[in-house]
């Protein structure tokens, strides 16, 4: 019986480190249905990157106020979770504030910064859901917010009040019982935040306070397990998709659009005054598809793009379409991927690793033709995102479907086309009459 919660703490983070593995390979394996892309050319660019836009947070504080809110709030989580290293150890082998005993007055600021930091972490999280839901900032209005991202937003608030609660409740009982003299307690950290709590549960009696600190311990970590697992369903998965989705970000500059190789191939035979034009060709690297009509079309990077998306609008807000009443939300365009990609990979699962048709693509079905052709390519979207993501390569690939896979483009933009092909210019003159106007004056 002395060793039962050993071995009952030792099951729980199996089970939740567990089902994290299969969740993280899920998402794996659903990234690896896109096609290859090399992404591995300078590393030590890519890994600077990375270190500004993932871990520095830098484009965050391009919107002063939430970015400061969300750095404070991105702190205060990742360095507060390293007490869970000392509770990982306290639960597998019975002790408690193992690392007092190593660290000495150390200790006591580390355990101080931890309260001070959650203490603005529940500053940040009450701002964001004052934001959220009372002032209702318009870029948290947009249509493809409404129903679970909303209520995911919140959820994810609620969840770090929460377990900010917990951490903040267990340190005051504790506190009491190390004043107490309570035997297992020993007398380890400072508490300059958790002891304004302390007279909620001052006059209860030790086998009370003993109970409540177990009771606040236990829901701490099950907690933090069930917010890990719960990432898998949420837009927070980008706290572990930021780092390899900014590594991987194209690194070209914006508005260098990739060349496809086999229509560039074409263009350069059809001007080699050396190349008979009415031969064979008897080259079989024409693809199976131009463009982009489902996930299984894009690249990986595209579909890690998707999952990683914040869902923070500030594509959307930055969009000039959208900011003109288009149709087109650069932050719709993820979010759907990221849905089609799931529906996609559980079928593939489903069937046994293949890939059968399911009488639906992405785009139709989830984004329409509309949305795609209101894009102006200006950047805006890739420009303003805080980690690397690209919805205008998404966008391109699926107009070069539609243009020529499915001959479906906006009336102007075929007859622009159709001017080109006949007259080597946009313009509907013949390219002998073009300098006509300098004869008339």
């Amino acid at each position: 019986m002395e060793f039962l919660p050993n071995i009952l703490f030792f099951i729980i983070l199996l089970v939740g480190i567990g089902f994290f593995i299969k969740n993280i390979r899920s998402i794996i394996n659903n990234i690896k249905l896109g096609k290859d892309i090399q992404r591995n050319d300078k590393p030590w660019e890519r890994l600077k990157k990375m270190t500004l836009l993932a871990l520095g947070q830098s484009k965050m504080i391009d919107k002063p106020i939430s970015g400061i809110l969300h750095v404070i709030v991105y702190i205060g989580f990742v360095i507060i979770n390293i007490e869970l290293l000392e509770i990982v150890v306290d639960g597998l082998f019975g002790t408690h504030r193992v690392f007092a005993y190593y660290m000495g007055g150390f200790y006591d600021f580390l355990i101080a910064s931890f309260e001070i930091l959650a203490f603005l972490v529940v500053i940040a999280v009450i701002i964001f859901w004052t934001r959220r839901n009372i002032m209702k900032i318009k870029r948290f209005l947009n249509p493809e917010m409404i129903g679970w991202p909303k209520k995911d937003a919140d959820f994810i608030l609620y969840f770090e009040i929460v377990l900010m609660f917990l951490f903040l409740s267990m340190n005051a009982v504790d506190g009491i019982l190390q004043e107490l003299n309570t035997p297992n307690y020993i007398k380890a950290g400072f508490y300059p935040i958790s002891v304004f709590l302390q007279p909620l549960y001052k006059g209860l009696s030790i086998p009370s306070l003993i109970l409540l600190e177990r009771t606040f311990w236990w829901l701490h970590i099950i907690g933090i397990l069930i917010f890990l697992n719960y990432l898998y369903y949420s837009k927070h998965l980008h706290i572990l998709l930021a780092f390899p989705n900014t590594y991987y970000a194209n690194l070209e500059s914006k508005g260098k659009f990739k060349n496809n190789s086999i229509v560039t191939d074409e263009v350069k035979k059809m001007m080699d005054p050396n190349i008979d034009p009415f031969s064979v060709d008897n080259d079989n690297s024409v693809p199976e598809k131009f463009g982009v009509s489902d996930v299984t079309d894009m690249n990986w990077v595209q579909l890690m793009n998707a999952y990683t998306c914040t869902e923070c609008g500030r594509c959307t807000s930055e969009c000039p379409a959208n900011q003109t009443g288009k149709k087109l939300s650069p932050r719709k365009i993820m979010m759907d991927t990221r849905d089609r990609l799931v529906e996609v990979g559980k079928n593939y699962k489903k069937n046994n690793d293949t890939i059968l048709p399911d009488g639906k693509e992405l785009l139709n079905d989830y984004i329409s033709p509309e949305e795609i052709w209101a894009c102006t390519s200006c950047n805006a979207c890739v420009e303003s995102c805080p980690i690397g993501i690209d919805p205008l390569s998404i966008i391109m690939d699926m107009r070069q479907y539609l243009v020529m896979e499915k001959s479906s483009a906006p009336g102007d933009l075929n007859n622009m086309m159709g001017n080109i092909e006949n007259n080597g210019a946009p313009w509907p003159f013949n390219n002998q009459d073009r300098l006509l106007w300098a004869k008339e004056n």
